[in-house]
């Protein structure tokens, strides 16, 4: 039964488009969708008949809402960009597309450059360069800057300052669809300009003059019965015209619904696990050991409540043999305070009477810390990996530092020398904030275990071949790129490298086939 509070809610939300937010009794986000229309998708999830015609997951989905909000949006593609952040802001437990990595496309210049050229990036960062976007449809994006590339006779090569030696092999000039800075063929003034007009047309200024150039275009070419050329100048109006849809970049505090107050959530943090005052610095760790090939792990930095992007660091386990989660916690571990500890070694900490946490503290306070130690770390996992990572502290001098375990099962936070676990009520900001920084160390150790892997089965064929040295595959790689490359290769082509006969070389196309 839907409750009477949602019912009034209900009739609030309006027949326009927006992202809608489902949350469960303890106010966590569970779900964060789109909809054309708000009123009509937000009402399916409350009409008894619709449920019994659901998925599994959508009916576990509708068992779970006991409230939702809404944000009103501009159209569907401002929809789509906001249902993607929130969905990567709060990773809710029902959604599954958008949470990778990968963000909407932006089209970037660097307009500092001497001959400027278009690049295709999914994060912006402070390089001077100018950032058009995000934009939600990627391929109408890509044919469109194809599309201004050649109307403005703008570069794609990827030399960063190109010459008559990167001239030689470019076929773009001959086809006419450069026009050739690079030996002079336009004045560099000229090429900046066009380069401006590009990005008056990303901004969508004048398009309307566009758009009349580019239908009359198409309606002569079909009226002089030349129907591809039609259709091709229908397919670049249509990709235009959804890169030019306005759209807005949201950020939190403009407007957008969140669950997320890092300031009260620290607070919180800190009353819950006794800490004398928010813990402003705090690291965790993870480990990943899919397989044996690779255990790897990571560390994640949160400041102030938010990730630390700039600071996340991840390891190869080097000492551990099989998969050992205790072991290779206790490396990761070491391996990170000794080395704030070496980069932080002055004369003066040497000769201090204080203890190595005073020190490293104070040194953090007048700014000569190169890494200033966290406030509170923490450990995914329970007693074990826990009782790991201390030992290792302890060594090192730093076991005053305060270090919990976060177990998933349960979500139970072990302190060092206590056998009982504390149990965080799942409605308190102090356990969503360990969660949030646990997740994260979680996909970053995922991300580059996955990594490790796709390399690994790109290599793993040139590995396994017979007499095949690190050296010989270097050589090998670097002059053909890949091994589908090398496949393709005659045996004679092989042996031109320096230490490969072509005896050896007929060997290694037969491992390859």
């Amino acid at each position: 039964m839907v409750s009477q509070e949602l019912k009034a809610k209900l009739r609030d939300v309006p027949h326009q488009p927006g992202v809608y937010i489902m949350k469960d009794r303890l106010g966590s986000i569970i779900y964060v969708g789109k909809a054309i229309d708000l009123k009509r998708r937000v009402s399916s999830y409350f009409v008894p008949s619709g449920k019994n015609r659901a998925s599994l997951k959508t009916r576990a989905l509708m068992d779970s809402i006991h409230d939702f909000e809404f944000h009103i949006v501009r159209n569907d593609e401002e929809s789509m960009i906001l249902e993607g952040k929130l969905i990567k802001d709060y990773r809710p437990r029902y959604n599954i597309a958008f949470k990778d990595d990968k963000r909407f496309l932006h089209a970037r210049v660097r307009l500092t450059d001497p001959i400027p050229r278009f690049s295709y990036v999914r994060s912006k960062k402070e390089d001077n360069a100018r950032y058009f976007g995000p934009f939600p449809h990627s391929s109408a994006l890509i044919e469109t800057i194809n599309w201004l590339n050649r109307r403005l006779g703008l570069r794609v090569c990827r030399a960063a300052i190109p010459g008559e030696k990167d001239y030689k092999h470019c076929n773009a000039d001959i086809i006419r669809n450069c026009s050739a800075p690079c030996i002079g063929r336009i004045s560099q003034q000229d090429y900046l300009e066009r380069i401006h007009d590009a990005c008056l047309i990303l901004e969508g200024k004048g398009k309307k003059v566009i758009f009349d150039e580019l239908d009359e275009e198409m309606q002569n070419a079909a009226d002089a019965l030349d129907f591809e050329k039609a259709a091709t100048f229908r397919d670049i109006i249509a990709n235009l015209k959804k890169t030019l849809i306005p759209t807005r970049q949201f950020a939190r505090g403009r407007g957008v619904p969140t669950t997320v107050k890092p300031t009260e959530d620290l607070a919180d943090l800190a009353e819950a696990l006794g800490l004398a005052a928010p813990p402003r610095i705090m690291e965790c760790f993870d480990i990943s050991n899919v397989s044996s090939n690779h255990i790897v792990a990571s560390m994640v930095r949160f400041t102030n409540g938010h990730p630390d992007n700039q600071n996340y660091r991840r390891y190869r386990i080097q000492t551990v043999t099989g998969q050992d989660d205790f072991a290779s916690m206790a490396e990761v571990v070491f391996r990170r305070y000794s080395r704030i500890l070496r980069e932080n070694t002055s004369e003066e900490i040497e000769h201090s009477q204080e203890s190595l946490i005073d020190v490293q503290r104070r040194l953090a306070k007048d700014g000569k810390a190169k890494i200033i130690l966290p406030d509170l770390i923490i450990v995914d996992g329970g007693k074990g990996q826990l009782s790991s990572a201390l030992k290792q502290l302890r060594a090192l001098g730093l076991q005053e530092l305060p270090i919990i375990g976060l177990a998933k099962q349960r979500e139970e936070v072990f302190f060092p020398g206590q056998s009982e676990p504390l149990l965080i009520p799942h409605d308190r900001g102090a356990l969503k904030l360990l969660q949030r920084i646990r997740d994260e160390a979680h996909r970053f150790a995922n991300g580059y275990n996955e990594l490790l892997y796709r390399r690994r089965m790109k290599e793993s064929a040139l590995d396994d071949c017979p007499g095949m040295s690190p050296r010989r595959k270097a050589l090998l790689l670097e002059k053909f790129g890949s091994v589908a490359r090398i496949r393709k290769a005659t045996p004679k082509e092989i042996a031109k490298i320096s230490g490969i006969s072509e005896k050896f070389a007929d060997n290694i196309l037969k491992h390859l086939s």
